[in-house]
């Protein structure tokens, strides 16, 4: 949802952006890897300590060299095969660590293993809702679309945290709860919605 209506007025932040950084020489591939190391790094490293507040504003920026690296691309004309099924595979490893990040957490210091399971759902649910996309687009069908894609995700995950963190009662339970429930139906969206385009594809 959050790609089909706020993209424009994303892009016009951060196309400037871009074109700097590429004036600059950097490539988008180089952003792509510091940011996904950075956020990775920041979610395995603050979440499994209890240090719920402060986290979340450190993965969010660098989630956000996730939106430079494509102006950089348009800016600099560098997109490549390659650069995109590296920026796709960067978002799995920093989504991952961030949901696995909570997970530690739940199970460890936070002593919330009830909810390291909506934890633990979110992380899987959220590796299968990009798998079906990439699985039936390789095929040739359509799956795009969906309930809470990556961008719904990241916001909902980093905003409950750092509710939780700064003292906001059950922020985060109502998070991964909630974000379990959409991520599982997103991906039986995405099933169904494959399922409609082989249909169509074989007629």
């Amino acid at each position: 949802m959050l790609n089909l209506h706020a993209r424009e007025y994303v892009n016009r932040v951060t196309d400037p952006i871009g074109r700097a950084l590429v004036e600059r020489g950097l490539t988008p591939n180089t952003v792509t890897v510091v940011g996904t190391v950075g956020a990775s790094a920041a979610a395995l490293w603050f979440f499994p300590r209890g240090e719920l507040a402060i986290g979340p504003w450190v993965i969010t920026f660098f989630v956000l060299l996730d939106l430079v690296d494509g102006a950089m691309a348009r800016a600099g004309g560098k997109g490549t095969a390659f650069g995109a099924v590296l920026d796709s595979t960067c978002d799995r490893i920093a989504d991952g660590a961030l949901l696995a990040g909570l997970t530690w957490w739940c199970l460890g210091v936070g002593e919330e293993r009830v909810l390291g399971i909506a934890a633990m759902i979110c992380l899987v649910s959220s590796q299968l809702i990009s798998y079906v996309k990439a699985r039936a687009e390789g095929m040739g069908l359509d799956a795009d679309g969906g309930l809470v894609e990556r961008a719904e995700r990241l916001i909902v995950v980093l905003l409950g945290t750092f509710l939780h963190g700064v003292g906001v009662p059950y922020a985060l339970h109502v998070a991964l709860w909630g974000l379990a429930a959409a991520s599982v139906y997103t991906v039986l969206q995405r099933l169904v919605l494959v399922h409609g385009s082989a249909r169509d594809q074989a007629r």
